[in-house]
């Protein structure tokens, strides 16, 4: 059973483009409301949930405080050693894991979990070894078509349904 979610930033939350402005602290992402709402949803029926970035971004702190998003861990360089970290943390496997990535840094993580995912826009290497390639691009709402997939094949739509009902 699948119990913790696992999400890459930067091509999968967002669409990989990075914004700045005037000042050395000013960065913007765009993250899908779509993606935010599937995210609570998920945590409402009492699962978890993880950010594991390879950039740091005071942005995406505080997107995940206000999704509640469970683990935040940024600028890493092992995404499947922090994750290990977390398992051992909630006494979970990796086989309780679905994740998504789009890139190299992901493949290491995509290859040990339950359900790998990658947007439709993911390079290929990483679409070649995914379980699923979602049909909706990063950033434009291919989070809440994985997370849609997760909850029917974990038959929970119905509970997933009421949270809201």
């Amino acid at each position: 059973m699948i119990e913790l979610l696992v999400f890459d930033v930067d091509g999968c939350l967002t669409d990989g483009g990075i914004q700045y402005g005037n000042s050395d602290n000013e960065e913007f992402k765009t993250f899908n409301v779509k993606d935010g709402f599937a995210i609570v949803s998920w945590m409402k029926l009492g699962k978890k949930s993880a950010i594991i970035t390879g950039r740091a971004s005071r942005v995406v702190e505080r997107r995940a405080k206000e999704l509640g998003i469970t683990y935040l861990f940024q600028d890493v360089k092992n995404k499947k050693q922090v994750l290990e970290g977390i398992l051992e943390k909630e006494g979970l496997t990796f086989q309780n894991v679905a994740a998504i990535g789009d890139d190299l840094n992901d493949l290491t993580l995509l290859r040990s979990v339950g359900m790998s995912f990658a947007p439709a826009d993911a390079i290929k290497q990483v679409c070649d070894e995914v379980n699923i390639v979602l049909r909706k691009d990063g950033g434009k709402a291919a989070v809440r078509e994985m997370i849609d997939i997760v909850v029917e094949k974990e038959n929970l739509s119905e509970e997933f349904i009421k949270l809201w009902v």
